[in-house]
């Protein structure tokens, strides 16, 4: 097993730049931190490097162990890790969808991590981000899916091109928005629906809502309106396939 102990190696130089969009977007590469997201790596076959500090849990040959100075460098989380992988981005494919969702302007990791975790969970084929949503390689994204990431095909996208190509797809585009919209009861949970949610202070941008084919709300009391990831979860669970 190779070993690397001196903080200036030019290989943790090359780890500590994935910390960067710049850096992640210029290699093809970024990095997973922690037992179960490397696990969920290996499963979709994306696991390029494991980094260790300790025992090697996995059955894994392409290992470096590092000191624990060095991985205390490479980690982005707070508390100690003992692991880490290098993972190489995959140009996703979109196979025959039927149930899609669309970020528009979603800025919160966080946010975006959880609505692509919902997803795989209510078994939607696909996850569109527009160009200025937050990146989803970073550290709070990736953990946010605890790795539903990289199982289901996540692309970049400008909202208003997609609507059009998806609602020649057969498609049927929904907004949510509290504006001139409709609830979940008055429309059905049949054929192709792709469901578009928006930034969590401006919501879906105009042009988007005036593209669509309707304009959906969630009824709810008290409030108008909720977090866009308890939205994204409510409204997905509701047109879930299958239901």
């Amino acid at each position: 097993m190779e070993r690397i102990e001196s903080l200036s190696n030019a290989r943790v130089k090359k780890w500590t730049s994935l910390h960067t969009k710049k850096g992640r977007d210029e290699t093809g590469l970024f990095l997973v931190e922690g037992e179960h997201l490397i696990q969920e790596a290996l499963k979709a076959g994306i696991l390029e490097t494991l980094i260790i500090d300790e025992d090697n849990p996995f059955d894994f040959d392409r290992v470096i162990s590092v000191t624990p100075a060095i991985m205390k460098k490479i980690s982005q989380n707070v508390s100690a890790v003992h692991l880490i992988g290098v993972c190489r981005r995959t140009e996703p494919e979109v196979k025959e969808p039927e149930r899609v969702i669309i970020l528009d302007g979603v800025q919160d990791p966080g946010n975006a991590g959880t609505m692509i975790r919902t997803a795989v969970s209510f078994g939607f084929d696909a996850v569109y981000c527009s160009y200025d949503s937050c990146d989803l390689f970073n550290d709070k994204t990736i953990r946010s899916t605890q790795g539903a990431l990289f199982h289901i095909p996540v692309l970049r996208c400008e909202p208003l091109d997609l609507i059009h190509s998806l609602r020649n797809d057969g498609f049927k585009v929904i907004a949510t928005t509290l504006e001139h919209s409709k609830t979940m009861k008055d429309i059905p949970n049949a054929g192709k629906l792709a469901f578009v949610f928006g930034n969590e202070g401006k919501g879906v941008r105009k042009e988007v809502q005036e593209a669509a084919d309707e304009r959906l709300r969630i009824e709810m009391e008290g409030f108008e309106s909720l977090n866009v990831a308890v939205a994204a979860g409510i409204v997905m669970y509701h047109y879930q396939r299958n239901l």
